[in-house]
């Protein structure tokens, strides 16, 4: 059965916008907007409001494959992706025109842009959604998920997480993001009101909605919860929440304390999760009773999958059919998909006795900022672009900061801070910026950024 008609099962189920207060059955998103029924490529530059959530639906009902991207994306950023996949429809509320398309009215209150002269660009039709490794610097390079792929994770979280038909569940994390589009499908197929909203846990309004609708569960990457814990949400009783979730990343070793001494006295299940894009959301889950003795570890595979390690190097392998179809850099690409239930997860890792297993380290140049991956390789090249080709090493420290190695005295921390700000959306406080008088090299004259991230500990 398809995602769409596992969620349109669920008759229940009400999606709320808390800034129009708009209100909505999922029935009465049933073929609400005008699609053309062919197949094609769709963008959708979606935040976590009721319109986005509805053209979402709508094209997951469609022929069409859906690239879901984030709408606060970079224009120039924009501009190029749709150079290189040049979809037929685009919705995006941040422009009033884009060359070469026109804006139709599909609906009362939604618009999108549809292209002039379509354009035959064939589509592999196990192709339902495409997502970005790389939600901030606007790489064309997609993961390819079937609609499979996202049914069978759905069903997979939804065995050990405790949803129910009651549930009423904030969207407080983007569903451009898999974290995000993971909670926002599994709780779609059971839950019973949706609340969309792009506030979060730092804004007052926030917390006026968590009172207002009574939020049966919260989720959120180490920096939400981080924040939860600076604002003392751990030290107040919250009558109507039944359990919360993480992913995007390890928490600290005093969070951790505070969470299982939180989750403890008020009976609130803590679920810690593993996952990636290339999985369609989780691979693996910590149950709430094993957080005591064995914080540290991502768990056990989720119900279908399975874990080895690789010989002589321990990366961790991932067996499942959510695994995707492999990756798009353009259009050539999506004629394409390459069904296969293995997965090489990039990270390193560790099986206790007992088959819990501990990620220890990274083979590949990514890190999750605030539960988002980074391509640091992305990151020296944007700095690169826009600082007069001066030369950058970026690292990553402890998942928590993103550290900015330069050469030239000239630049200034303002003007590095400022591009990443414009570029990648990335707050100064996230940054550790230095000015090292040389690069330590390997052997064979590349940059040992091993080195660079031991004199950084």
């Amino acid at each position: 059965m398809r995602l769409y008609d596992l969620i349109q099962q669920n008759k229940n189920l009400r999606f709320i916008d808390t800034v129009s207060g708009k209100s909505s059955m999922v029935t009465e998103f049933h073929k609400s907007i005008a699609i053309e029924n062919s197949q094609g490529l769709g963008f959708v530059y979606s935040d976590n409001q009721i319109d986005s959530i509805e053209v979402f639906l709508n094209f997951l009902e469609s022929n069409f494959t859906i690239s879901l991207l984030n709408a606060q994306l970079n224009i120039q950023f924009k501009q190029s992706l749709e150079d290189i996949y040049r979809p037929y429809y685009i919705y995006d509320t941040s422009r009033t025109e884009i060359e070469g398309y026109k804006k139709c009215s599909v609906s009362e209150s939604i618009t999108l842009f549809k292209r002039k002269t379509k354009q035959e660009n064939p589509i592999n039709k196990d192709i339902k959604l495409l997502l970005s490794t790389s939600g901030t610097t606007g790489n064309p390079k997609f993961v390819k998920l079937s609609d499979n792929n996202l049914v069978k994770n759905a069903m997979s979280i939804l065995d050990y997480l405790p949803i129910t038909s009651h549930d009423i569940v904030p969207l407080n994390i983007p569903i451009t993001y898999v974290y995000g589009l993971s909670i926002f499908t599994t709780n779609c197929i059971k839950s019973n009101t949706i609340v969309c909203t792009n506030k979060d846990v730092l804004q007052k309004d926030f917390w006026e909605d968590f009172k207002i609708y009574k939020f049966s569960t919260l989720s959120g990457v180490p920096y939400v919860y981080e924040m939860l814990n600076r604002i003392g949400f751990f030290k107040k009783e919250h009558e109507f929440l039944r359990y919360m979730t993480q992913a995007g990343g390890k928490l600290s070793e005093k969070l951790i304390s505070i969470m299982i001494a939180y989750s403890k006295t008020h009976n609130i299940p803590f679920f810690t999760q593993y996952g990636q894009t290339e999985a369609a959301g989780r691979m693996a889950f910590l149950h709430p009773n094993d957080l005591l003795t064995r914080e540290y570890s991502i768990g056990k595979p989720i119900k279908g999958g399975e874990f080895e390690l690789k010989e002589g190097t321990n990366e961790l392998i991932y067996y499942g059919e959510n695994v995707f179809g492999g990756y798009a850099k353009g259009l050539d690409d999506l004629v394409t998909f390459n069904k296969s239930n293995k997965l090489f997860t990039g990270d390193i890792a560790k099986k206790d006795a007992d088959g819990y297993y501990y990620i220890v380290g990274r083979i590949k140049r990514i890190m999750k900022l605030f539960g988002t991956r980074i391509n640091l390789d992305e990151v020296e090249l944007i700095l690169k672009n826009n600082l007069d080709g001066n030369t950058f090493i970026c690292t990553c420290i402890e998942d928590k900061y993103l550290s900015i190695n330069y050469l030239n005295k000239e630049l200034t921390d303002n003007s590095i801070k400022k591009v990443l700000r414009e570029k990648l959306n990335l707050h100064s406080s996230s940054l550790v910026i230095k000015y090292i008088e040389n690069i330590p090299l390997t052997t064979n004259g590349k940059v040992d950024y091993k080195a660079i991230t031991k004199n950084e500990d």
